[in-house]
């Protein structure tokens, strides 16, 4: 590789944050503003789009393009576009488009990019709260309020001291709410709502376990390198690679993993 693999990726991790900065270019002015919006969803379901969503997605692959032609790029909005390149960018440009129509400021834009077919660089940016949490071969880091800090996950060595959180539980299926509703009865505390912030907040250190089912791959892709550079870890309800059943559980610390895997893998595809 042309200058080197480590040269490359400090420079990848650099474009990161560009790729954020124009993100939230976009979508702030939307935020609690007036906006198009559609339903993506079938009958009885809701599954919303806002024209924040499309033109922040917009706004990131003409970036790409300009900067790097040769990447790929999967985006939930735009769809696939050379999916096989050894670069793919995996986006979504507001995760969470609930709370962001809601007015709530938990929706995030997550960025990651894989390096033949590896999650190895990852952004879940925050820019209401303006807050950026980056994940690669430098570290893991915050990046807020005009500084850089980094970022740690905590160690925990019993799931009955933990926080945990999931977005909400109606995204589980039978078995899985049943698993889900086992490993929460054995936390400390549950939260609810949070979408991709609370895989940010479990990088710093607020959040011991995150569970969720039916995630798309531009839901979590970048969510891992963040997770993995902070010292946690990111895997199915296998305790596997994530994959396409959609099935993710983040942990901080690899203890409390296997404790909640003795439920999880019950209900796991």
């Amino acid at each position: 590789m042309p200058g080197g693999y480590a040269a490359r990726m400090t420079e990848l991790e650099s474009f990161v944050v560009d790729l954020a900065r124009a993100a939230a270019d976009v979508t702030l002015p939307f935020f609690r503003g007036q906006y198009d919006e559609a339903d993506k969803g079938g009958p009885g379901a809701f599954d919303p789009v806002t024209q924040a969503d499309k033109e922040a997605e917009a706004a990131i692959r003409k970036l790409i393009a300009e900067r790097w032609p040769d990447h790929g790029v999967i985006g939930e909005e735009y769809g696939e576009d050379r999916p096989d390149a050894e670069f793919v960018w995996v986006l979504d440009p507001i995760d969470g488009t609930r709370a962001f129509i809601a007015g709530l400021p938990l929706w995030t834009t997550l960025i990651g990019l894989r390096h033949a077919g590896k999650p190895v660089i990852g952004a879940i940016s925050q820019p209401y709260v303006g807050e950026l949490f980056l994940g690669g071969p430098s570290g893991a880091v915050m990046r807020a309020r005009g500084g850089t800090t980094p970022i740690r996950t905590r160690p925990i060595a019993s799931l009955n001291d933990a926080v945990i959180a999931t977005t909400d539980p109606d995204i589980f299926t039978g078995a899985e709410l049943g698993a889900w509703t086992q490993v929460r009865a054995a936390a400390r505390l549950a939260r609810l709502g949070c979408d991709a912030y609370a895989y940010a907040m479990l990088a710093a250190g607020r959040i011991d376990l995150v569970a969720e089912s039916a995630l798309k791959p531009w839901d979590w892709t970048a969510l891992v390198p963040v997770i993995d550079a902070a010292g946690g870890e990111v895997t199915n309800w296998r305790g596997e690679a994530p994959d396409d059943t959609g099935q993710i559980l983040a942990v901080g610390d690899a203890r409390i993993r296997e404790q909640a895997l003795v439920t999880l893998r019950r209900a796991a595809l």
